[in-house]
C-alpha cells in the first residue's frame, strides 16, 4: 500500500492523526482505529481506480467510488456498525484535507452511513446493584480484598467511574474529597461529586488493606495481592461471582454498574446534560441512550400491570 499513495497523502495523514491527538486528545487506541479505517480506504481506492492516491485524486473521488468501497467492506463481512465507524474516519480526514488544500470534499461527505441497531446499555435494577455491592463486600476472601471489591464496585455505582478510571485513582485519594477530578478518555477531565457511601468503602478498604497506601501517594489506590496495581479482571471475576450468586445475567459486568449509576440518575429525574458532564461523554446522543433504556423498562412496567386481553 505504501508504494500505492503518494509522500504526501502519508504526511498528511501523519499530521491529520497528530492533530486529533494534541486538539481533541485522542487516545493511543483511538488513533491507531483512525489509522487504520483510513489507510484501508486508500488502498481499496488505490486497487479500485489503479492509480496511485494522492491528495489531488481525493479531490476526484466520487459518489460512485465511495459506494464501491462500503460494498466492498460489506461484501469481505465488515458489520454495518464497523463499517459506519469508518466512513465517519474517512469523512473527517477528508474534510481536514480538504480544508487544507481548498478542494471540495462533497461526494466523501455525502456518503450515507448504514444504518444499524445500537445497543441499548444493560443496567441493573436499583436492588440489584445494591445487592451486588453488599454481597462482593462478604465473598469468601481475605477480608482487606472483599473490602476493596465492595469499594471499586461502589464507586462505579455511585459515581459512574469507568473502571479504568477508579483503578487510576492513587494514594493520594485515598481519604477521598467530596468531588474527585477524573481523566478520563482522551484526556478529557471531569469534576464527579463523591457520595459518603463511596467515601466509607473506600476508607474501610484503606483501613484493612495491609500496604502503606496513605504514605504512598503516587502509587495505585487499589492493589493487588502483590501489592502492585490492581488487574481489572480480578473486578470482572468477583463480579462474575456475585451475578451467579444472586442469579444476575451475564451483562452484569463492571461497566453495568456505570450503565446503572446514569439511568437510575435519569430516572430520578437527572437532567441529560448534567448526566452527560458526569459521565465524561464527549457527545449528548452517547448519553441520550439512557433515555431509550428508560423507556423501554417503563412500558415493561406498564405492559404488566395492564396486560393485554
Amino acid at each position: 500500500m505504501s508504494l500505492a499513495l503518494s509522500a504526501a497523502l502519508r504526511d498528511a495523514l501523519g499530521t491529520w492523526l497528530d492533530q486529533r491527538v494534541a486538539l481533541d486528545g485522542a487516545a493511543a487506541h483511538t488513533v491507531r482505529a483512525y489509522r487504520t479505517d483510513v489507510t484501508g480506504f486508500l488502498a481499496f481506492l488505490a486497487e479500485h481506480t489503479g492509480e496511485s492516491i494522492g491528495p489531488a485524486r481525493l479531490a476526484r473521488i466520487t459518489l460512485s467510488d465511495m459506494r464501491a468501497w462500503m460494498a466492498h467492506e460489506r461484501r469481505r463481512g465488515v458489520a454495518a456498525r464497523s463499517l459506519a465507524r469508518s466512513l465517519s474516519a474517512v469523512k473527517g480526514f477528508a474534510r481536514w484535507l480538504a480544508e487544507r488544500d481548498g478542494f471540495d470534499p462533497t461526494a466523501i461527505l455525502a456518503a450515507r452511513s448504514p444504518k444499524f441497531q445500537r445497543k441499548l446499555p444493560r443496567p441493573l435494577s436499583e436492588d440489584a446493584a445494591k445487592e451486588v455491592i453488599d454481597l462482593m463486600g462478604t465473598l469468601p476472601r481475605e477480608d482487606w480484598v472483599a473490602a476493596r471489591d465492595a469499594a471499586v464496585v461502589t464507586l462505579l455505582y455511585g459515581c459512574g467511574l469507568r473502571i479504568s478510571e477508579a483503578l487510576a485513582l492513587t494514594g493520594a485519594e485515598s481519604a477521598l474529597p467530596e468531588v474527585l477530578r477524573i481523566r478520563g478518555k482522551g484526556g478529557k477531565e471531569r469534576i464527579v461529586p463523591v457520595l459518603p457511601a463511596a467515601r466509607a468503602a473506600v476508607a474501610a478498604y484503606v483501613k484493612l488493606c495491609p500496604y502503606p497506601i496513605a504514605d504512598e501517594p503516587d502509587a495505585a489506590l487499589f492493589r493487588g495481592m502483590r501489592s502492585g496495581p490492581l488487574n481489572p479482571r480480578l473486578i470482572a471475576g468477583a463480579m462474575e461471582q456475585a451475578r451467579n450468586a444472586l442469579g444476575l445475567p451475564a451483562t452484569a459486568t463492571p461497566h453495568a454498574m456505570r450503565h446503572s449509576f446514569a439511568t437510575h440518575l435519569l430516572a430520578a429525574g437527572g437532567d441529560l446534560r448534567a448526566i452527560q458532564d458526569l459521565l465524561g461523554h464527549a457527545s449528548l446522543s452517547t448519553t441520550q441512550a439512557y433515555t431509550a433504556v428508560d423507556a423501554t423498562r417503563l412500558m415493561e412496567v406498564y405492559e404488566k400491570a395492564h396486560p393485554r386481553a
